[in-house]
């Protein structure tokens, strides 16, 4: 049974890879420091799964941490999650950004190559392109300059990990995610931040709850059909699921470069606008909204172009934008 290091593995992104991990016979190792994620979460994948995942609570920017827990365990891989990754917020904490992300990336990748690990997956993002030129995005738009710190992490992050797997053993897939949204379809994980909400979704479904007072829309005047922003929101399940066959791909010698990107979305992109209408067919609650002023750091529009992913990975995601907003329903019905 294979050992699989997750960081972040209690996060949103993180819990569910886990089970799906789970699911396909890992053995699964967690390192969360509980920064962004709650420890509740560990026995929710647990009762999913019936099976419970190894946790350590570390801080990756713990040099000394994450050479001990590399001396004291043995794995066979790593998908590496652990980061801060609010746009906004990086805009105003930049330096947090670059230490928490880029820091503890480094200290795991000097442990890996000292531990002879030599398969990595990285959780990017679709924010390395910043606004691409043309839609939909395809692997190979040119990097722009990041609009947000976050982004700029993202970008560097690839780098680095570019940059070691020329002078080591290190096999690495960054899987560039484009939005991902929804909730395991038990009711059990779903994306609970701490805190106010920085991403749409959470935001839509607490203002659904009553727990936020109104939704703000940022700007309604970008060049898109409704003025409204546009990304590729794609259903937290089929990401997670992206994980296990880009990890099969390592696994089994499958990759054509010790580095590669594959770009994790749906192909079609819609606007909050449509969010918000699509949120209200399926769940018949009428959302309070109001349009405000553009948030520093946010692009017009992106979308992905998915060809690569779906011919070398063999992988496409399978769920709806109505569906992954209902299980975004379900589960905020679920917290108290």
């Amino acid at each position: 049974m294979k050992k699989i290091l997750v960081t972040g593995g209690l996060g949103f992104i993180g819990s569910h890879t886990v089970v799906e991990l789970q699911n396909e016979g890992f053995d699964v190792l967690i390192i969360d420091n509980l920064s962004n994620s709650t420890i509740d979460v560990l026995d929710k994948i647990t009762s999913i799964t019936t099976q419970k995942p190894k946790y350590f609570n570390i801080d990756l920017k713990s040099k000394s941490a994450v050479q001990h827990f590399f001396k004291e365990n043995k794995v066979d891989g790593v998908i590496h999650f652990a980061a801060s990754k609010a746009v906004g917020e990086s805009v105003e904490k930049p330096l947090e950004y670059y230490e928490n992300n880029i820091c503890s990336l480094i200290y795991l990748l000097q442990e890996m190559r000292t531990n002879k690990v030599v398969n990595f997956i990285f959780s990017s993002s679709c924010t390395v392109y910043g606004q691409a030129d043309e839609l939909p995005i395809t692997e190979n738009a040119p990097i722009k300059p990041a609009e947000s710190p976050y982004g700029n992490t993202k970008q560097i992050g690839e780098e680095i990990i570019k940059d070691t797997s020329k002078i080591s053993d290190i096999k690495a897939i960054a899987l560039r995610y484009f939005n991902p949204i929804g909730a395991h379809e038990s009711a059990k994980i779903g994306e609970l931040p701490i805190g106010v909400p920085q991403n749409l979704i959470p935001f839509v479904t607490q203002t659904a709850a009553g727990i936020r007072k109104e939704l703000a829309v940022f700007g309604s005047d970008y060049n898109t059909p409704d003025g409204t922003a546009i990304r590729d929101y794609i259903h937290v399940v089929d990401l997670a699921k992206a994980h296990i066959v880009a990890l099969r791909r390592l696994l089994e010698n499958n990759n054509k470069s010790f580095f590669e990107v594959f770009n994790i979305g749906t192909g079609k992109g819609n606007s909050v606008l449509e969010v918000i209408q699509s949120f209200e067919k399926v769940t018949g609650k009428k959302l309070n909204y109001k349009i405000v002023n553009r948030r520093e750091g946010d692009i017009t529009a992106a979308y992905a172009d998915t060809t690569i992913a779906n011919n070398e990975l063999g992988w496409k995601a399978k769920s709806t934008l109505d569906e992954a907003l209902l299980s975004a329903w379900k589960w905020q019905k679920t917290l108290k």
